[in-house]
């Protein structure tokens, strides 16, 4: 019998690039196959993505467009792919990663394993006590620009596997349809939303900016998260220079700088000198800024440019509170309201609280008077006295303090 299968790619890793795709979750794409559909027949699923990746006659279905509001206006698109071809795009990603994550330099923190934003914030905030000036950048468009033939240049550079290739051009590729009609056609970018789509868009930059830096301006201190970066700088003049030069370095490899969201700021601590434009700036859901910081060992206090959690990202956190509409949850105990909210605060906590995390109490307000109204709604003798819901709440709150995750770490004030 005649072996069609053209590649050898292991039947093992399609099964853990299944595994992965399901543990991430996410949407259908333009089949409308759910993860449970595809669960239904996965042994056979699974052979046949294997049987045809490995025969070389995979061809990525269509990319489902859905619009998502932008946090600062606006829309963004994201790509959605089908559940099969999730996980045909983590095959190859399982195989392509570990052979560029080597060259990666380290002060790239985005999409990339063992790191993260956090990282990106810790180093950013060291690194502004020493220089006094930043260069803010962000990249418009970045999944929507990017030029295939250099990213397929850069993909060759790192691999000659012919089934790597195949795919991945492919993928570039496959068309993006619209409220199911409208076919988008595409001869650059990559969707936002695919899975193999971040470590290319890495690599991509990986040579329009990090490599570039290292070899133009090697004493320059800099940090990327996926399409917005810093440059530190030590005089107005060398930030406004560098900002020139990465425009036209962008330009050159058909990106460009947003016009608005790019900015040079002063981010001196204690003394300042003079009145300038900008002097905080938002990365990564953190806003640096001045603030007035207590010396641990002398008790006294002092003035340091240091990130605390956004105002953006505080409205985030409320208007999530607010949809999941706790008070009318009349049905649930309040030990099973714990068990349901706690993932989301806690993440919420061990992100954003890693920065002066007395910032959160706002958002830990907010989530209190939502547990107060589902009080009121949930027992007749409370619904019209809003001071003693407070009271019967806060009394909980002292005697179950590790109930909810934000009771744990102490609360300022009354509940009332």
């Amino acid at each position: 019998m005649t072996n069609t299968h053209r590649f050898e790619i292991d039947k093992w890793q399609v099964v853990r690039a299944y595994q992965l795709v399901k543990a991430n979750k996410g949407a259908a794409g333009i089949d409308k196959q759910s993860m449970s559909d595809f669960e239904k027949d996965l042994k056979n699923n699974l052979y046949k993505i294997w049987n045809r990746m490995s025969s070389g006659c995979y061809f990525p279905p269509a990319v489902k467009a859905v619009a998502i509001p932008k946090k600062s206006g606006g829309e963004r698109i994201l790509g959605i792919p089908t559940i099969q071809d999730r996980i045909a795009q983590m095959v190859a990603k399982l195989s392509f990663e570990p052979l560029v994550e080597p060259y990666f330099l380290n002060d790239s923190y985005g999409y990339r394993p063992n790191r993260s934003a956090i990282d990106a914030v810790g180093v950013t905030r060291k690194r502004c006590w020493y220089q006094d000036w930043v260069l803010e950048f962000d990249i418009k468009g970045l999944f929507d620009n990017i030029s295939h033939e250099l990213l397929m240049k850069a993909v060759r550079k790192h691999t000659d596997c012919k089934w790597l290739l195949l795919y991945i051009e492919r993928w570039l590729k496959a068309p993006m349809v619209k409220d199911e009609h409208e076919v988008i056609e595409r001869n650059m970018g990559t969707p936002q939303g695919g899975v193999i789509s971040p470590v290319l868009a890495n690599l991509f930059l990986h040579y329009v900016f990090d490599k570039w830096m290292h070899k133009n301006h090697s004493g320059v201190k800099w940090c990327r998260y996926a399409d917005d970066g810093l440059v530190h700088c030590n005089s107005e003049e060398q930030a406004h220079k560098m900002r020139a030069e990465l425009e036209k370095r962008f330009k050159d490899c058909g990106l460009e700088m947003h016009p608005t969201k790019t900015k040079i700021v002063y981010c001196k601590d204690g003394t300042r000198k003079g009145q300038y434009e900008n002097t905080a700036f938002d990365f990564l859901g953190y806003t640096f800024r001045p603030r007035l910081c207590r010396n641990r060992h002398t008790q006294g206090t002092f003035i340091s440019f240091t990130p605390a959690v956004s105002k953006d990202a505080q409205k985030g956190m409320i208007k999530k509170i607010r949809m999941l509409a706790i008070r009318k949850r009349v049905d649930l105990s309040l030990e099973q309201i714990a068990k349901w909210i706690n993932p989301i605060i806690n993440g919420w906590i061990n992100y954003y609280g890693s920065f002066c995390r007395s910032e959160l109490y706002r958002v830990f307000c907010q989530i209190n008077k939502a547990l107060i109204w589902w009080a009121r709604h949930k027992y007749k003798k409370l619904q019209r006295r809003k001071t003693r819901a407070g009271q019967f709440m806060e009394k909980i709150a002292k005697t179950h303090r590790h109930l909810f995750a934000h009771w744990r770490i102490g609360m300022r004030g009354s509940m009332v």
